[in-house]
């Protein structure tokens, strides 16, 4: 089986949260004696304990620190995704959204005194050195980070830094054996979330977007315009492994491929009405044939924008189902500068369905969620989920569309693993390719700083003997190379040096061009396309 190696990932979005009403105000004066207040509403019992403990505990307690402890074990059992975020972690929140930061771009959760890392921010150092979602720090430097009490400030301590500086970890990783060993050169980290845009040939784009951030409509509409000028007339916006973000970006986004008047989504709560976003008539990809690229770690803005696009028939859906976000929080914040971010209504696509997977078992089978799809062969195989009447929807062309469980595609492609192999895994989970490629890149940079273009830059690479100077310098780093497993693997280890090397010199603008060459859910994108 090769599902072994495949991260489990846990997927976190930012999306939005709000004041859960007067919780831990100060006591109600609904009565005239504490005695009374046993009888009066839930929150002013929690006030009244709070006055116990502060008044007859036989130590002396900080109630504020018992407060910071109560609050999220509220918030947990309600939904996944309402929280509570301390003032200290607020800013440390909103940073990728917002602006330029420096460390190693990652996002990361704290569950049963271990570190989950939630994902890594593309382009990030993290990211580039082969940490994935789902990686779980063990060690930090010299120090042990699992089995005992962590705080995110000693977490965030540790892992930030100024740009150049290093971090050593250790990772755990699902279906490996031992930990594996990082070395991270912190940097400045990237706050564009559009990371690729280039022309596939003469009628086709493709764009890459890795969330949906402040300035992510600006950016796909830069790019979007970039490329009609270069002659586009069918896109391939792909959204795998983007975990989400801001709801006013996946509106704009899908405004520029919907007509005026077309529905991208609504949301409803118990306490909130429906309310509707509606295209506008100022879309500049309205003409444009799309398809849209979706995976397991597609979530919730993303998702948002893959259900407007199948539910409007304006769209093909190609890829594997996607994660299952479809919750809304709103986001108040407390006079100390931390905030609750409260589930208040759902997503809806336009034909009414909601795509938030379930969470009735508790925030921890939900996360594990994703592990079971992979256990069960999801990633190889279509989709085997069989979906109740209730679940099942109609688009207006008469496509039928599911809820209650993420986006499924309407062409379903399974993961590649043509050139698995023992071997490869061993090279991916230590990060080697990167590593050795970046070595190259700082060997011959003179030789190759006259090279204009990455395609040039590429034809070079694929003429020089890189491999055995990369086997040699695997073997340096305790893997021994296997000759009938790196049969297997050679050409997708040889694209992804090339593509690294690439990175380097040309940034992601050349990689992703190399790096795609043997993509097949593009390669189905492609005949899709030709085919409408």
């Amino acid at each position: 089986m090769r599902k072994y190696w495949i991260p489990l990932i846990f997927t976190a979005t930012f999306a939005a949260g709000i004041l859960l009403g007067n919780l831990l105000a100060q006591n109600a004066n609904g009565g005239n004696s504490k005695q009374d207040n046993f009888h009066t509403s839930f929150y002013s019992k929690i006030d009244l304990v709070l006055d116990l403990v502060e008044e007859n505990y036989v130590d002396g307690v900080e109630t504020k620190d018992v407060i910071e402890e109560v609050i999220p074990q509220i918030l947990r059992k309600l939904d996944p995704h309402s929280m509570y975020i301390p003032a200290k972690d607020l800013r440390e929140l909103e940073e990728p959204l917002e602006g330029n930061f420096e460390g190693i771009g990652v996002q990361f959760n704290i569950k049963n005194d271990t570190i989950y890392i939630i994902n890594t921010i593309q382009g990030g150092p993290s990211e580039k050195i082969g940490i994935l979602a789902g990686d779980k720090i063990v060690r930090i430097n010299d120090s042990l980070f699992a089995g005992k009490s962590i705080k995110n400030e000693d977490v965030i301590k540790n892992l930030k830094g100024k740009r150049g500086t290093s971090v050593g970890v250790h990772i755990k990783r699902n279906g490996v054996n031992e930990l594996l060993p990082f070395v991270i050169i912190r940097d400045k980290i990237p706050i564009y979330s559009l990371t690729s845009a280039y022309m596939l040939d003469e009628h086709v784009g493709y764009i890459k977007l890795s969330r949906f951030a402040l300035t992510s409509a600006k950016e796909f509409r830069k790019a979007a315009e970039k490329l009609i000028d270069k002659g586009m007339t069918k896109l391939i916006f792909d959204l795998r492994s983007n975990g989400g973000g801001i709801l006013d970006a996946a509106i704009k986004i899908s405004d520029e491929f919907l007509e005026e008047s077309n529905l991208v989504v609504y949301t409803e709560g118990k306490s909130r009405p429906r309310v509707d976003y509606i295209a506008t008539s100022d879309g500049v990809c309205e003409q444009i044939k799309l398809v849209i690229l979706v995976d397991t770690w597609s979530a919730s803005a993303s998702e948002i924008v893959a259900g407007a696009m199948q539910d409007n028939d304006r769209a093909i859906i190609i890829g594997r189902r996607s994660f299952g976000k479809g919750l809304v929080q709103e986001p108040v914040g407390f006079n100390d500068g931390s905030a609750i971010r409260l589930t208040t209504a759902r997503y809806y696509t336009p034909t009414g369905r909601c795509i938030q997977k379930s969470y009735k078992n508790g925030v921890e089978a939900y996360e594990e969620e994703v592990y079971h799809r992979i256990m069960q062969n999801e990633l190889e195989n279509e989709d085997s989920t069989h979906f109740p009447d209730s679940l099942i929807y109609t688009t207006p062309a008469g496509k039928v569309v599911y809820g209650g469980g993420g986006i499924m595609p309407d062409i379903f492609v399974p993961i590649d693993t043509s050139y698995f192999s023992p071997y490869f895994r061993k090279i991916i989970n230590r990060g080697i390719v990167y590593q050795y490629a970046l070595q190259y890149t700082d060997q011959n940079r003179k030789k190759i700083k006259h090279i204009k273009d990455y395609k040039s830059l590429d034809k070079y690479l694929i003429e020089q003997n890189w491999l055995s100077g990369f086997l040699a310098f695997a073997e340096s780093k305790g893997i021994k190379t296997n000759n009938d497993e790196l049969a297997v693997s050679q050409q997708e280890l040889s694209l992804r040096f090339r593509a690294y090397v690439i990175r380097n010199i040309f940034n992601d603008e050349g990689f992703f061009p190399i790096f795609n060459k043997h993509d097949k859910m593009i390669e189905q994108a492609l005949q899709a396309l030709n085919d409408m």
